[in-house]
């Protein structure tokens, strides 16, 4: 009999979603020392996987995580979790992982008998539905990027290229931007020179004169979605490229877009209440979009719409499964 409720991958078994839990004394809780990842599936295909493990790996290496598990076995767990869980998720479902892995226990802690000794590795699998339900409107509207007072902490003292739990001034950004007047209003953060560094979890380009230019990687995030956007790039015959990004460049450009993992992209129309461009959503970025969607067939838009129209009570009249269908 299969189970009736998710499973976690927690180092080395797969226990019941309520029962995976961490040790008060674990690091990451004294810390935020851990580093994580979180992915997403196209028709239940997980995208870019390998990538986004081995950017987790490259985290581990720099904090010296002791951690033996090795990524192709680290691969085969996140299947092993999916495999285990699919038959809760509805047809129309996405596997959204969340791996994390935490050093473990501080030494001091280490003779308390009954904790797990070592790093820790969890594995959940949740439906992406929960991450981006809300954010269909924004295809429409765009988003208000609002920067905030709170910089990006320079790569010298965290280097955000290591995606850590350590994230206390995301959190600080995300809050200042919700009090500003307005609507779909979201974090964008300037690093310590006044240059465009990043949203809060996800990456800042603009387009101006059929250029895609997007901050220069050393203060950010180099996001998995943000290199897929140099391959779109490419395949659309345009240019993308990385240099400093001033607030004048993005009130002056001619469209604007974040990338993220669970929504690939969202076009950002306004800076500050202020439009970009002519404050719609550019042609630029649903070309990239429609790559995108026809890349990994399925129509992204569409099916991010039908999510937040199903959380609204909403009948959606997107296609199930969001199969993608080229424009004429």
């Amino acid at each position: 009999m299969k189970n009736l409720s998710r499973v976690v991958y927690f180092n080395g078994q797969l226990v019941p979603e309520s029962e995976a839990r961490i040790s008060i004394y674990d690091s990451a809780l004294m810390f935020g020392d851990m580093v994580f990842e979180m992915t997403r599936s196209f028709n239940k295909k997980q995208f870019k996987l390998r990538e986004h493990i081995d950017r987790l790996y490259a985290g581990v290496k720099i904090l010296r995580i002791p951690l033996q598990m090795t990524p192709e076995e680290m691969e085969r767990a996140c299947y092993e979790t999916i495999e285990a869980n699919d038959h809760l998720f509805a047809a129309d479902d996405e596997h959204r992982l969340m791996i994390d892995v935490s050093r473990g226990l501080l030494g001091i802690y280490q003779g308390i008998e009954g904790l797990h000794k070592g790093p820790n590795v969890i594995i959940a699998d949740f439906p992406l539905r929960w991450t981006v339900a809300s954010m269909g409107k924004l295809f429409e509207t765009g988003i208000n990027a609002v920067i905030t007072s709170q910089r990006a902490i320079p790569a010298a003292l965290l280097d955000p290229k290591i995606k850590n739990r350590s994230r206390i001034h995301y959190l600080m950004a995300n809050i200042e931007a919700s009090q500003a007047e307005g609507d779909n209003n979201w974090a964008l953060l300037l690093d310590p020179d006044g240059f465009v560094a990043e949203g809060t979890g996800d990456n800042f380009f603009i387009i101006k004169n059929n250029q895609i230019i997007t901050p220069e990687p050393r203060n950010i995030l180099r996001g998995i979605s943000r290199d897929y956007i140099f391959e779109l790039a490419e395949q659309l015959g345009l240019m993308c490229i990385e240099r400093n990004i001033e607030t004048y460049d993005v009130m002056m450009a001619d469209e604007a877009f974040m990338t993220g993992t669970p929504f690939c992209m969202l076009p950002v129309t306004q800076l500050n209440g202020v439009d970009i461009g002519d404050g719609k959503v550019g042609p630029l970025f649903k070309r990239l979009l429609a790559r995108w969607s026809g890349n990994v067939g399925l129509d992204i838009e569409a099916q991010i719409k039908a999510y937040s129209a199903e959380m609204s009570g909403a009948k959606s009249s997107a296609p199930s499964p969001y199969q993608f269908k080229p424009s004429k």
